[in-house]
């Protein structure tokens, strides 16, 4: 193994064996946020990425679901909190998974979280990534539809408590007021540490999440 590959493997393993991890997932009618993406790009200019729309309707949903981007103490008898997202984007490179880390994410637009995620990629493909930016999580957002799947039960990344996963975003029958039509549909999977919260909790923040993909241009003040 390489030594990237021996990191991930053991990180992997370590989230497996302490987590006692549970899934819910939801399907959701993107098909406003697709249209209002493109709708966002400049004139000759280019439009913010999906994966920074949804990173910011996420953090939305977790400054009020503050439990899934907390941590559980060493010995596992305390949550901890913390005053707001320290975002990791799982990253797929030639050199193996990566999860980069967008510091106080809460606090930046869509425009600067676009930024950001593109300045992540390029330094993560170029393969200068500096070891202090993979550390200090506190909640991870996989966009595993950029690698042509739909859905994905995701491993924790420790010592985080939660992990968010978007597959595809394709043209699907969906019904609307009773007629079946073509909408642009994704699935979204949480995995979360059922020592943090119940199953009520997660489905909570993730049926929030659905809502404010579903219908963006009503947060959209918040957004931007």
């Amino acid at each position: 193994m390489s030594p990237l590959r021996k990191a991930v493997s053991a990180k992997l393993t370590r989230s497996r064996a302490e987590i006692p991890e549970a899934t819910v997932w939801v399907d959701v009618d993107v098909t406003e946020l697709w249209n209002l993406r493109a709708a966002m790009a400049p004139e000759g200019g280019r439009a913010p990425s999906i994966t920074a729309l949804v990173a910011r309707f996420v953090l939305i949903a977790l400054a009020e679901h503050p439990l899934l981007a907390s941590r559980l103490s060493d010995d596992a008898t305390e949550i901890v909190s913390f005053d707001g997202v320290n975002l990791g984007v799982a990253a797929d490179t030639d050199r193996g998974l990566l999860v980069p880390v967008i510091p106080r994410a809460h606090e930046l637009s869509v425009d600067e979280l676009d930024a950001a995620l593109r300045e992540l990629a390029a330094t993560a493909r170029a393969g200068s990534m500096p070891p202090e930016r993979l550390r200090g999580s506190t909640f991870t957002l996989n966009n595993y539809g950029g690698l042509g799947v739909d859905g994905s039960a995701a491993i924790i990344n420790h010592p985080d408590v939660a992990i968010l996963g978007i597959g595809r975003m394709i043209e699907r029958p969906w019904v609307v007021d009773g007629a079946i039509v073509a909408r642009r549909i994704a699935q979204l999977s949480l995995v979360f540490d059922h020592r943090v919260c119940d199953g009520g909790y997660a489905a909570a923040f993730l049926r929030r999440v659905m809502e404010l993909l579903e219908h963006p241009a009503r947060a959209f003040g918040r957004v931007r």
